[in-house]
């Protein structure tokens, strides 16, 4: 772990080092810190631009689009200039401009069966922004068996649903005890149902803030439990669940 924050770095980090459950330690280990976010969209966006801000010292970024005239209005870093340009490229280049101290690692590709295992080897934290769910559950599968950090969030039109799920802990449930039957993929279609893009800023500013908790070893208030967000009525409410006896977490 870096030994000394720098005169420089405790000025740009000053404001969330005062906290008091940061401090320089805690901005140390923010710092060391390593993370992947699958899918830079709606989700992905302010998640990579708000962990770049905080300091997170290597950033893995999967994706295979070029950014597109309709991302703009919920993919809060890209502008028009951005618009048929890989958003890996972009990304790069900015994250350089919001803050040097961060290493990016950046995917051109799909996340798939053939090399999910690969990627996710080389880091903590995984946090999906991915748009079906064939992603998020592979993403459970192999977070799951290697141990890992899993933070999942979904939109659609006015809702948003957040999962925290730290899989170093055996008895942890995971996203299949909670989605038992089949998903229609069309749930999260955002072509065809829409999405308000305050939404996405939302859900995935509160993903990045759950793994700012989980590196700074603060209490997941999410264990077993998901965050049903209904922005269109302005409501926030958990709802507990268990882990399923027949459910794909407990095979060995």
């Amino acid at each position: 772990m870096k030994k000394n924050l720098s005169n420089k770095q405790i000025e740009k980090y000053s404001r969330q080092i005062v906290l008091k459950n940061v401090g320089t330690i805690g901005q140390k280990k923010i710092l060391n810190s390593n993370v992947l976010v699958v899918g830079a969209g709606g989700l992905g966006c302010p998640v990579i631009d708000y962990l770049s801000r905080a300091g997170v010292g290597r950033l893995g970024i999967i994706d295979y689009d070029k950014i597109d005239p309709s991302n703009i209005h919920r993919q809060s870093i890209y502008t028009f200039k951005d618009v048929g340009k890989y958003k890996v490229d972009v990304l790069k280049r900015k994250i350089m401009d919001i803050n040097p101290d961060v290493k990016t690692k950046i995917f051109k590709s799909k996340i798939t069966i053939k090399n999910v295992d690969k990627i996710l080897k080389q880091f903590d934290i995984i946090i999906d922004g991915s748009d079906n769910f064939k992603t998020k559950f592979l993403l459970n599968k192999f977070a799951r068996k290697l141990k890992k950090t899993l933070i999942v969030g979904a939109i659609s039109k006015y809702d948003g649903h957040v999962f925290s799920f730290n899989f170093k802990r055996n008895n942890e449930a995971c996203l299949k005890c909670f989605y038992q039957s089949e998903v229609n993929e069309e749930v999260l279609n955002c072509e065809s149902d829409g999405i308000l893009g305050p939404v996405a800023g939302i859900v995935g500013n509160i993903q990045a803030n759950e793994a700012l908790k989980n590196i700074l070893n603060l209490k997941n208030e999410l264990k077993d439990k998901i965050l049903i967000i209904d922005l269109l009525n302005l409501s926030f409410r958990q709802s507990s669940f268990s882990k399923k006896k027949n459910c794909v977490c407990g095979e060995k």
